[in-house]
């Protein structure tokens, strides 16, 4: 899934959320380019959704979608970018992003890859699947993670942290299911299309942690939306 790495102090967090709040942004206004009716636009529906969990002011939401739709003067446009490589010890990581100046954005993901590999399309892709993931809680203990997934249509399911529940879709279905889950039982919790690693890597403690460190840098980046790696646990 896409990276989310702690922070400590009040100064650290408040310069997380605000690359939150940039990064939900951004998806509002891509997703609002097919419609700014999040009835009519499942990925509008899902960022709306995101964004709200992240308890983003509703006025900020609002702008977003009106820029993206082009409601607004100020027109926007951002270009999606795929990045595939290394971190150090050769951990695969995909990295994704959302800019409005390519030049600006290959030249500081070449400079974030110095300590690792950056590769070519498809040097690390193969060894991740595309997939919808959904995480959701369960609303009492009664509620059956197993009949869910199959009544709502996921494709597998996992344990996530804190007694909630990761289910897979095919990319397609992710609305469909995120919608059926409080049917049987779920709160989704979030929503999102992404990456997940077929052979994720075992580290010790102080690979991870330089590992760790690789990544948090590179999803600092303003023009970052994603980091995926295969990296366990």
């Amino acid at each position: 899934m896409g990276a989310q790495w702690k922070v400590k102090g009040k100064e650290a967090a408040a310069n997380a959320k605000g690359r939150i709040f940039t990064k939900l942004a951004k998806e509002l206004m891509v997703a609002a380019r097919a419609g700014a009716d999040p009835g009519m636009n499942p990925r509008l529906r899902l960022a709306v959704e995101q964004a709200k969990k992240a308890s983003m002011p509703r006025d900020n939401i609002e702008r977003a979608i009106k820029k993206g739709a082009g409601l607004l003067d100020e027109g926007v446009s951002f270009e999606k970018l795929t990045y595939e490589g290394f971190a150090p010890h050769r951990v695969p990581v995909i990295v994704e992003c959302l800019t409005d100046n390519a030049n600006r954005t290959a030249s500081n993901v070449r400079l974030l890859f110095r300590k690792g590999q950056l590769g070519a399309s498809g040097s690390v892709s193969w060894d991740f699947d595309y997939l919808g993931m959904i995480e959701a809680t369960p609303d009492s203990p009664d509620s059956d993670p197993d009949l869910a997934a199959i009544e709502a249509g996921a494709r597998d399911l996992e344990p996530s942290e804190e007694g909630a529940t990761l289910f897979l879709t095919e990319p397609s279905d992710l609305d469909a299911v995120a919608r059926a889950l409080p049917n049987y039982g779920f709160t989704v919790q979030s929503a999102q299309l992404g990456y997940k690693p077929k052979n994720p890597m075992t580290l010790g403690d102080a690979e991870r942690a330089e590992v760790e460190a690789f990544l948090e840098a590179i999803d600092a980046d303003d023009d970052v939306q994603n980091v995926y790696v295969g990296l366990a646990g």
